[in-house]
C-alpha cells in the first residue's frame, strides 16, 4: 500500500514529503494507521546530523493511532485497538526488561538504524529501503511496526493528547519521579522548559517538591512552567542561584534536571553548581555522540557526594508507565491539553520544527489526514 511520509534524505536539508510503499505486516508486526504524531526535538537531531542515523529515514517517534491489521504471532494487540507507540520497544525478556529497565531494552539498539528485527525495512521508495525513526516513523499516514512498540490504551482517550505519552511526557515526568527520585519537601531545578522540561516540572510537583524552579530564556516557557507546577521561574541558572540559596538556607537544590534541546558543558556545570551535598544532576538532553558535555571538578563530586545520571525515557517501563501516566491525565492530576501549543498537517512539518526551534511551542502535534 502507499503512504505519505516526511523523510530526511540528507542532514541539514529540509524534510521532504514523499509517497512511499509499505509492506504488509509479517511475524510479530502490525499495520497502524497513525492519527497523530508529536513534534519532538530528537527528530531535529536526526535532521541536523547531531545524531548519526541511517538515511533516508521517515521521521517521527511520538505516535498514536489505530491498529488496522496484525501479522502472525501478534498477541499484544488486535485490529481496532487504540495504541500509543513507545519510542523504545520492549521485548519483555532481555536482561533489562526482565529487571524492570524497559527503557534500555536490547531491541532499542537499532532505533537509529530504523529497521525492524531481522534488518527488515517495510518501507521502500525512490531511494530503496527507508528506515523509520525509532522503528516507528510516525510522520507517515501508516506504518508497519513491531508489536513490542505498541501499548494499548482506552478507546475513549483522545489520541491527540495521548500521543505525547509515547516520549516527551514520560521522559520528563520520569526524570523527576524515577531518576531524580524527587521526595516531598525537596527543591528541584528544571533547566529547559520544552516538551520534556514542562513534564519534569509536572512530575516534580506531583512528587511533592516544595520548590520547583524552572529555567528558560523565553518568557512564554516560564509562564507555562508557573501554570503547571513551578514555584519560581528564571531566565538563567545564574539568575536563580541567590533564590535557591535563600530557599534552602544554603543547602542548595536536591536535584537539577537538564532538559535543554542541545546539551552543553555549560548547562551541566550550571546544574552541578546548583545542587547541594548528595544532590543529583539528571541529564536527558542530547548532543553529538562524540561531543564532551560533562567537564566537572571530580573532587567536589566526591567530597560532596554529588552524582550525575543519564536518564532515557525517564527510566520508565512503558507497558506500565504509559497507562499509569494516562491515568493521571484522566484524573486531572497531569495536564496534557495545556502543553499543546499548536497542531499541524503533515505537509507543515518543516513549519512545525521551525516553530519548535524558534521557541514558539511547548509542544506541537501533527494531525494526520486520511
Amino acid at each position: 500500500m502507499k503512504t505519505k511520509a516526511a523523510v530526511v534524505y540528507e542532514a541539514g536539508k529540509p524534510i521532504v514529503i514523499e509517497e512511499l510503499e509499505l509492506d504488509d505486516p509479517r511475524d510479530g508486526e502490525v499495520l497502524i494507521r497513525y492519527t497523530h504524531a508529536g513534534l519532538c526535538h530528537s527528530d531535529v537531531h536526526i535532521a541536523h546530523g547531531d545524531l548519526e542515523a541511517r538515511l533516508p529515514m521517515v521521521l517521527g517517534h511520538e505516535g498514536a493511532g489505530i491498529i488496522e491489521k496484525v501479522g502472525p504471532g501478534v498477541t499484544r494487540v488486535k485490529a481496532g485497538d487504540h495504541v500509543v507507540c513507545s519510542f523504545i520497544p520492549n521485548c519483555g525478556t532481555c536482561r533489562y526488561c526482565a529487571s524492570g529497565q524497559q527503557s534500555i531494552c536490547d531491541m532499542g539498539a537499532t532505533i537509529l538504524e530504523g529497521y525492524l528485527p531481522g534488518e527488515r525495512f517495510p518501507i521502500t521508495g525512490p531511494r530503496g529501503q527507508y528506515g523509520a525513526m525509532c522503528m516507528l516513523g510516525t510522520f507517515s499516514q501508516y506504518g508497519v511496526i513491531h508489536q513490542n512498540s505498541c501499548v494499548k490504551v482506552d478507546d475513549d482517550l483522545p489520541l491527540d493528547k495521548a500521543v505525547l505519552v509515547g516520549c516527551g511526557v514520560p521522559t520528563g515526568w520520569g526524570a523527576a519521579v524515577n531518576t531524580a527520585d524527587v521526595q516531598p519537601g525537596q527543591t528541584v531545578l528544571v533547566i529547559g522548559v520544552g516538551g520534556i522540561g514542562i513534564n519534569a516540572v509536572q512530575g516534580a510537583a506531583l512528587a511533592g517538591a516544595k520548590n520547583v524552579i524552572a529555567i528558560d530564556p523565553l518568557a512564554n516557557k516560564r509562564e507555562k512552567a508557573m501554570e503547571l507546577g513551578a514555584t519560581h521561574a528564571f531566565e538563567s541558572t545564574a539568575a536563580a542561584m541567590d533564590t535557591i540559596t535563600d530557599l534552602t538556607r544554603g543547602q542548595m537544590a536536591d536535584s537539577a534536571i537538564l532538559t535543554t534541546g542541545l546539551m552543553t558543558a555549560e548547562v551541566v556545570e550550571g546544574g552541578f553548581n546548583a545542587i547541594g551535598k548528595g544532590g543529583s544532576v539528571v541529564i536527558t538532553g542530547l548532543n553529538k555522540l562524540t561531543e564532551t558535555t560533562i567537564q566537572l571538578p571530580g573532587s567536589i563530586l566526591t567530597l560532596f557526594r554529588k552524582n550525575v545520571k543519564g536518564s532515557l525515557f525517564g527510566d520508565c517501563n512503558p507497558t506500565v508507565d504509559i497507562p499509569r501516566i494516562l491515568g493521571l491525565y484522566q484524573s486531572g492530576d497531569l495536564k496534557l491539553d495545556e502543553i499543546i501549543t499548536k497542531t499541524y498537517t503533515l505537509d507543515q512539518v518543516n513549519e512545525g520544527y521551525d516553530d519548535l526551534l524558534n521557541g514558539k511551542n511547548v509542544r506541537g502535534v501533527v494531525v494526520h489526514e486520511h
